[in-house]
């Protein structure tokens, strides 16, 4: 099973997430923020991983420090779950929409941490979520990870509907591009590293 799990406490936050990439969409969800509960727990269902996740953060201050660490964490637990990448699909693309919504993700578990985000009419703040936040969770997330990470909205007017796509089309690009691919031998790399 690629699992893995971590502690990490700070200042700011402590967090215990535990992954289980091979998972079925399990897990329990308690971040402290309402809007970030409901994309975590849309993350685990459509990339069927299980998912635990607690956090004790300083949301009396706002939700950056939660949203962000919460981020690392997840790449972390990613990174570390996957092992050496061998035999694992390695691309995907994916595009997902949701009712007037369109977002698109590309991705490459390639070792090389690098985020391309084009989203653009996203309102600041959905119930009392900061949507900037978005994007540091993504970019946490990636350089933690070591993936290289596009996200793209091509059209939307509903700020809930266009990153609630967003986390849609993560989950399933992240959970086809970690799929063990039973063609692939080794490392899926011709230069025989990622």
């Amino acid at each position: 099973m690629r699992t893995h799990a971590i502690s990490r406490d700070t200042e700011e936050t402590k967090i215990s997430l535990a992954l289980n990439v091979d998972g079925d969409g399990n897990g329990k969800i308690d971040t402290g923020v309402g809007f970030l509960d409901h994309m975590l727990v849309l993350l685990k269902g459509h990339g069927l991983f299980d998912l635990d996740v607690y956090c004790d953060g300083d949301t009396e201050v706002d939700d950056h420090h939660t949203t962000e660490d919460i981020g690392i964490a997840l790449g972390q637990a990613f990174r570390e779950a996957i092992g050496n990448k061998a035999g694992i699909t390695r691309y995907a693309s994916v595009s997902i929409p949701m009712d007037e919504a369109l977002a698109t993700v590309h991705l490459d578990i390639s070792g090389r941490p690098h985020f391309v985000y084009r989203v653009e009419g996203l309102k600041d703040k959905v119930g009392t979520f900061d949507t900037e936040l978005v994007q540091e969770f993504f970019q946490a997330f990636t350089n933690h990870a070591g993936v290289t990470l596009h996200i793209i909205v091509v059209y939307g007017t509903n700020t809930h509907h266009m990153i609630e796509a967003i986390f849609k089309a993560f989950a399933r690009a992240l959970d086809q591009a970690s799929l063990l691919n039973p063609r692939v031998k080794g490392i899926p790399s011709t230069k025989g590293v990622l």
